[in-house]
């Protein structure tokens, strides 16, 4: 199945000359969303992973079932103030500013093997700053995959030696 046929281009969104990549049509073809679950859990089917964890919330809707597809636990990495228990947080660069990610200090025990999903790599900053959560919390990232890559933002660049994987990429 031609996953990228079913990503709505959205022009001048949010700004004049950004081409956005709209995922709701996606979300709305059962089969398709079904395939894309499919082939983001397939690399790492055989792989001695613990958990999986989505960063907010588009990550959510991809990591919520492959972690349920491959039988593992499935940690929140929210913004603050969202998780209702003790946490540990990491800030991390944006073009105007600085933003934070926050995940339960008891979602990972020292070792745990992390896979990191989100629906889209751009930039890469809140991905290498999802990476660097997991290392504070004591575990190792081993993957992060994506439903999504803008390669000509070098968003992989930022997250040193974890594996990337992307399942539509536009360069």
């Amino acid at each position: 199945m031609n996953l990228e046929s079913l990503i709505r281009n959205v022009p001048d969104f949010p700004k004049p000359g950004i081409q956005f990549k709209d995922i709701t049509t996606l979300l709305q073809d059962p089969k398709g969303f079904q395939e894309a679950i499919d082939q983001l859990a397939a690399p790492f089917t055989d792989m001695d992973i613990d958990a999986i964890a989505g960063i907010e919330s588009r990550g959510f809707i991809f990591g919520a079932p492959m972690a349920m597809a491959m039988n593992l636990p499935f940690i929140l990495i929210r913004k603050p103030g969202k998780l209702p228990a003790r946490t540990i947080s990491q800030s991390y660069s944006l073009e105007y500013g600085t933003d934070t990610i926050e995940m339960h200090v008891d979602s990972i025990h020292t070792g745990d093997k992390i896979l990191l999903v989100d629906d889209l790599l751009a930039t890469g900053g809140t991905m290498a700053a999802a990476v660097e959560l997991v290392k504070k919390a004591g575990g190792v990232p081993v993957a992060c995959t994506f439903l999504i890559e803008l390669g000509f933002l070098g968003g992989r660049n930022k997250l040193g030696d974890t594996s990337v994987f992307s399942l539509i990429k536009y360069d």
